[in-house]
């Protein structure tokens, strides 16, 4: 067993995060300690695939420690995460009696995540809520940190809220009921943070991933995986205790603006392909590409840096195509990103491997843009 904490320093609050193999089964007790004494209810959202499979499991483990507990089921898939989708969890916590001493959790998915906290921080202005993250990217990204939010026809997550979890629960073992291209999406997640923050955490994962590659098994790999994880969340947790919600007068190199790095254009992505070609983290793997490609035709970033980004990302796994898609489509959905300040995007670029710069888009003529696209959407 792993345990990181997040400490949020400007209000004198943190959480737990627990991490290890089987941990699902103890729910109940983990609830117990991280939600309020008086909690008597609590409402599990998931999806249909995740609740077939580790439903009973969760549900079981909150009965036991005497919550009186319902579930919802969302769909399953980034085009559920909509207003839609939101009014009817409201409409299911109503239903359910919740009380501000109740609470909410998410087991699933960083979409099953993003809803869940979303529908707590409303509801009743606000109820308690714990992350049970089912998939790779939630394990060591979504799931921690407190950013919850829901898509819109504008683009991705342009409605949400700073909501964070009393606790994050990560059972490793549900990653072995994952399809590779969810472990993908996650990897690709897992290099991002590496790749903005941390050579060490970088060249860990990459280790990891060549391991695996080599067709490594046994209980060794599990052990080196909970201790991977448990540093992504390590990584996470100094970021968002420094920069808890992502200040826009903050341009240094440990802002929670970073993490955003690959963001600008997996959004673009699963915009212009109405969120089904995509998973979240493989559209990344394209936005890191690309903004790897301007840091280096700015002369942020040299060659050889952006070879080994290109060779960790392939590691990852295989990449849906995007060679198809037009630059003009791409770049025509930026206008809205929600990451614009003044009317103008804010990059994320490298200057190396373990260090990001925040750069202005009027500092990157269009030109460069639309070669770095043409460059980074081809099969790698």
């Amino acid at each position: 067993m792993q345990h990181v904490r997040v400490r949020l320093s400007q209000r004198r609050e943190e959480y737990s995060i627990e991490i290890g193999a089987g941990t699902l089964s103890r729910l109940g007790d983990y609830a117990r300690q991280a939600l309020p004494p008086h909690t008597r209810r609590i409402a599990l959202f998931s999806n249909r695939t995740v609740f077939d499979l580790y439903g009973d499991t969760a549900m079981r483990a909150l009965r036991e420690a005497k919550f009186k507990t319902s579930y919802w089921l969302m769909g399953d898939g980034e085009r559920y995460k909509n207003l839609s989708s939101l009014k009817r969890a409201l409409d299911f916590l109503s239903a359910s009696n919740l009380e501000r001493t109740d609470a909410v959790i998410a087991l699933g998915g960083g979409v099953v995540g993003d809803l869940a906290g979303f529908a707590a921080s409303i509801y009743l202005r606000g109820i308690a809520y714990l992350q049970a993250p089912t998939t790779l990217l939630a394990q060591i990204d979504s799931s921690v940190g407190g950013k919850t939010a829901v898509n819109t026809s504008v683009g991705k997550n342009i409605v949400g809220a700073f909501h964070q979890p009393r606790g994050v629960l990560i059972d490793t073992e549900t990653l072995t009921s994952l399809p590779v291209r969810e472990l993908t999406a996650g990897w690709c997640e897992c290099i991002k943070q590496g790749a903005v923050g941390s050579r060490k955490l970088f060249d860990e994962t990459r280790q990891f991933l060549l391991r695996e590659s080599a067709s490594e098994a046994g209980n060794k790999r599990d052990i080196s995986l909970t201790k991977l994880i448990a540093a992504h969340c390590a990584f996470k947790a100094r970021i968002v205790a420094n920069d808890e919600r992502e200040a826009l007068e903050r341009t240094d190199s440990r802002s929670r603006r970073i993490l955003n790095f690959g963001h600008t254009i997996a959004h673009a992505l699963e915009k212009v392909t109405d969120y089904k070609r995509f998973r979240h983290g493989e559209a990344v793997g394209y936005g890191m590409l690309v903004a790897g490609e301007i840091s280096k035709r700015l002369g942020i970033l040299d060659g050889f840096d952006l070879e080994s980004l290109k060779a960790a990302i392939r590691l990852a796994g295989r990449l849906p195509h995007a060679n198809d898609l037009r630059p003009a489509e791409i770049l025509g959905t930026l206008a809205r990103d929600k990451k614009s300040v003044g009317g103008h995007i804010k990059w994320i670029l490298l200057e190396r491997l373990g260090r990001a710069r925040l750069v202005d888009g009027r500092e990157i003529a269009p030109r460069v843009l639309r070669a770095s696209l043409r460059a980074a959407l081809q099969p790698i």
